[in-house]
């Protein structure tokens, strides 16, 4: 709450960057944007610097590989958290992906919503960018989210939210604003709630 008047000038100019999780090439150009508002994030600046790092890194490894599995995917790290998302052809590419993904250090977790199926083109990548973007847009503006704390990504009409939320009460509001957008087929969740880890 104290940090929403003085960043929210931040929110919305940075909103674009932070639609969906950085990916590729990507994040050459968001670590700046990330920096500006890390302070407001639940990890702080260590964390997403962290976090910045370990995106990077796979990222690194994936185009050493198979610049395809690279060109494919989308990669979200938070709190050492990394959601793999996105659609290949070949089963084994997606196994690929998330064993170079646990080969980075600092990897706490990873949450693999890789699809084995066919693209649905530049027709589709579109439309998940709309749902991203309404969605972005949706919790920028609501004062009871700290929208900063999410990231969303949208693969073939299939929201991922992943980030911190301050309590159920605004997380509940996030994933009923996903689903009432159009052409929302599901919604999954792997943000966490505020507070000290349980052991």
């Amino acid at each position: 709450m104290k940090h929403r008047n003085i960043l929210l000038v931040s929110l919305l100019s940075a909103s674009m960057l932070a639609q969906s999780g950085c990916s590729g090439l990507g994040i050459a150009t968001g670590v700046g944007a990330t920096a500006g508002v890390a302070a407001a994030q639940e990890g702080g600046i260590k964390g997403a610097l962290s976090d910045t790092q370990i995106n990077a890194n796979i990222s690194d490894k994936w185009f050493k590989h198979d610049l395809k599995i690279f060109s494919k995917l989308n990669l979200t790290v938070e709190l050492g958290r990394v959601l793999i998302t996105g659609v290949v052809q070949d089963p084994e590419d997606r196994v690929e992906a998330v064993r170079l993904a646990w080969q980075v250090e600092g990897v706490k977790q990873v949450i693999n919503e890789i699809r084995v199926a066919e693209s649905d083109g530049f027709t589709g990548y579109m439309k998940d960018k709309w749902i991203s973007g309404r969605l972005r847009t949706a919790i920028t503006i609501d004062t009871d989210i700290l929208s900063i704390n999410y990231t969303i990504d949208t693969v073939q009409g299939i929201v991922y939210l992943m980030g911190v939320a301050q309590n159920q009460t605004e997380l509940d509001s996030v994933i009923d604003k996903a689903r009432n957008i159009e052409n929302v087929k599901q919604v999954i969740s792997y943000v966490k709630i505020a507070g000290p880890e349980k052991s």
